[in-house]
């Protein structure tokens, strides 16, 4: 949490950092200060290195909820390794079938138990992986950072390596304590391996009937999609979890009037995040014919699905949606996707005659 917390706090010393050198300085000390001092951790909370011992009230299983049960706690191990280890490996196929094989058996029993196990870990896997794409695209935005000349020179560049140490550091508290797998991470985390693992998990949470759990932290992460658009990284894997998130959020009921209030308010709102986080990235998503994102049947599908979901929002909540499209769309000279032009008119029109009521 410390460490969370210093890195977030840190982008904001970095904005002055570029412009004064003195400040450029104190925020080097600072950060070398405290990688010095987690250093210092390990001496005082002593683990083995090359065992792997199930913890029945530490680590990712007590996260997920699932308490004591063996079988969540091997399936939250092997899903971390299959996050860990690159897919060039001989044996990342062999993992993740066997998590595939778990999943199935799981769901086949047919008991409530058994149900959430598959809940509560595949819920847990996608957090992680959505955590881990995110820390891998503020390191590559980092490196360009210096790369373009924004904060050149030893200060930034010994900076910047320090955050990637204290971010290596940070991943080492949280998910790979007792683990020895620094190796294995370094080359098995790419921002493409991680965003078809999302598109997997998404599948998996909606075959076994949560995909929700997918779809809110999806509708959650503005942040990852910022990053994104910022690096223009509009990959074809994230571009087809976007897709697929919407199209079962459609399917989950979010168009069907509800008694509870607060259910569809929450639903509502569930909708407005994922369309103002993720239109901007499927705006510069290119649908050329060399590397399609997508096939063309698919973008026609995806257009009716975001017209479907932008009706059933309020008004002044429709004209901040498309309002955001239209200036994305218009602006992206590499794409003409999603095409909403029908979906303004409506709203337009829409407009008109709620001021001529008035």
């Amino acid at each position: 949490m410390v460490t969370s917390m210093f890195i977030y706090a840190d982008k904001t010393l970095f904005n002055f950092a570029e412009k004064y050198k003195l400040l450029q300085t104190i925020r080097y000390v600072v950060i070398t200060s405290f990688l010095f001092s987690l250093r210092l951790l390990p001496p005082i909370f002593p683990c083995n290195s090359h065992m792997f011992k199930p913890q029945k009230k530490d680590g990712c299983v007590t996260a997920c909820g699932v308490g004591d049960l063996g079988i969540a706690r091997a399936l939250s191990q092997i899903l971390s390794i299959v996050n860990d280890i690159p897919v060039s490996s001989r044996k990342y196929e062999i993992v993740r079938s066997l998590a595939e094989r778990l999943i199935e058996e799981n769901h086949m029993e047919g008991i409530e138990t058994l149900r959430e196990v598959n809940r509560t870990v595949l819920s847990a896997a996608f957090s992680r992986t959505l955590s881990q794409l995110e820390a891998t695209m503020v390191e590559l935005r980092q490196d360009r950072v210096g790369h373009d000349g924004a904060g050149t020179g030893p200060v930034l560049y010994r900076l910047n390596m320090v955050l990637r140490a204290v971010r290596s550091v940070r991943g080492g508290v949280w998910t790979k304590v007792g683990r020895g797998r620094e190796d294995v991470n370094r080359s098995g985390n790419s921002a493409e391996k991680l965003a078809a693992e999302l598109l997997w998990l998404a599948q998996k949470l909606s075959a076994c009937g949560f995909v929700e759990e997918a779809v809110d932290q999806w509708a959650s992460a503005s942040n990852l999609a910022w990053l994104l658009f910022q690096l223009s990284e509009a990959s074809r894997s994230l571009v087809k979890v976007s897709a697929f998130l919407f199209k079962q959020a459609k399917d989950m009921g979010f168009e069907v009037e509800m008694t509870e209030e607060g259910n569809k308010e929450s639903r509502r709102q569930t909708k407005m995040n994922m369309l103002t986080s993720w239109l901007p990235l499927l705006c510069r998503a290119s649908n050329g014919t060399d590397v399609p994102m997508l096939r063309t049947s698919e973008r026609g599908e995806l257009e009716k699905v975001l017209e479907v979901t932008i009706e059933k929002l309020e008004q002044e909540e429709q004209e901040q949606v498309l309002s955001l499209w239209l200036h994305h769309f218009t602006y992206c000279p590499s794409s003409d996707w999603p095409n909403l032009l029908a979906s303004y008119v409506r709203w337009c029109t829409s407009s008109r005659k709620l001021l001529i009521l008035n």
